[in-house]
């Protein structure tokens, strides 16, 4: 294996805690300090603030879905998916299929 994965930073894994409003409800949400880089390049390319964007985030997904069972986790594929989608590329599972990975 080479350096490129095994030579990260620790500083960029290290667990972060920030406050964000949701709906006038104060929250902390933890995520890793890399996590938190690209989520507020996100947030500028879009215009907002980091909590902004967030805020906003979650109110789209409980207006299409109505829960989000684990909101670290969608705010860590949202920065998955908008590195794929800077490199040009598209992975998309689906449903079907992510369902049988779970029961394999």
């Amino acid at each position: 294996m080479c350096q490129i994965y095994s030579g990260t930073d620790p500083e960029l894994y290290q667990s972060v805690s920030r406050s964000i409003r949701i709906n006038g409800v104060v929250t902390s949400l933890r995520l890793e300090l890399r996590f938190w880089q690209i989520l507020d390049e996100i947030a500028a390319g879009e215009g907002f603030t980091t909590p902004q964007f967030l805020g906003k985030i979650h109110d789209e997904v409980v207006a299409q879905r109505g829960d989000i069972p684990n909101f670290a986790s969608l705010v860590r594929v949202i920065c998955t998916v908008h590195l794929e989608k800077q490199a040009g590329l598209h992975v998309h599972v689906p449903k079907d299929a992510a369902t049988s990975a779970l029961h394999n």
